[in-house]
C-alpha cells in the first residue's frame, strides 16, 4: 500500500476514534429507543388483540351504535378526461338497462320460499371427459 494512502487511512481511522465515544453513545441510546418503543407496540397490539378475541368468546348482544366502526380508505379519484367519463357513463347505463331488461324478461317467482329447481349435471362431453 503506498504512504499516502495509509496516512489518509491512519487520519481517518484517528478522526473515527475521536468521535467514537459520542457517536457510540448516541447510537446506543436511538437503539435502546427504537427496541423500547417496538417493545411498547407490541405489548399493545396483545392487549388488542386479547380484548379483541375476549370479545368474540363471550356473545353479549350489542347495538349497531356500539360497534366500532372501521375506517374506510377514500376512494382514490380518477383522474379521467371528460370525453372518457362520457364515454364510461354511457357504458355502465347501458350494462345497467341491460341488467334491467334481463331481469324483467325472467319469468321464475321471485318469492324466498318457493323451491328453486335443481342444477342437473352435464352429461358426458363427446371428448370423453
Amino acid at each position: 500500500m503506498k504512504p499516502k494512502k495509509l496516512r489518509k487511512k491512519i487520519q481517518e481511522l484517528e478522526k473515527s476514534l475521536r468521535e467514537g465515544p459520542g457517536k457510540l453513545a448516541r447510537l446506543k441510546r436511538k437503539l435502546q429507543q427504537a427496541e423500547s418503543a417496538k417493545a411498547l407496540k407490541a405489548a399493545r397490539k396483545s392487549a388488542a388483540r386479547a380484548t379483541a378475541s375476549a370479545g368474540k368468546k363471550s356473545p353479549q348482544p350489542t347495538t349497531g351504535a356500539a360497534k366500532p366502526s372501521l375506517a374506510k380508505k377514500p376512494k382514490k379519484k380518477l383522474n379521467l378526461s371528460p370525453e372518457r367519463r362520457a364515454q364510461l357513463a354511457a357504458a355502465m347505463k347501458a350494462r345497467w338497462a341491460a341488467k334491467r331488461a334481463a331481469e324483467g324478461n325472467t319469468t321464475t317467482p321471485t318469492d324466498k320460499n318457493s323451491p328453486t329447481p335443481p342444477t342437473q349435471a352435464p352429461e358426458n362431453r363427446s371428448d370423453g371427459v
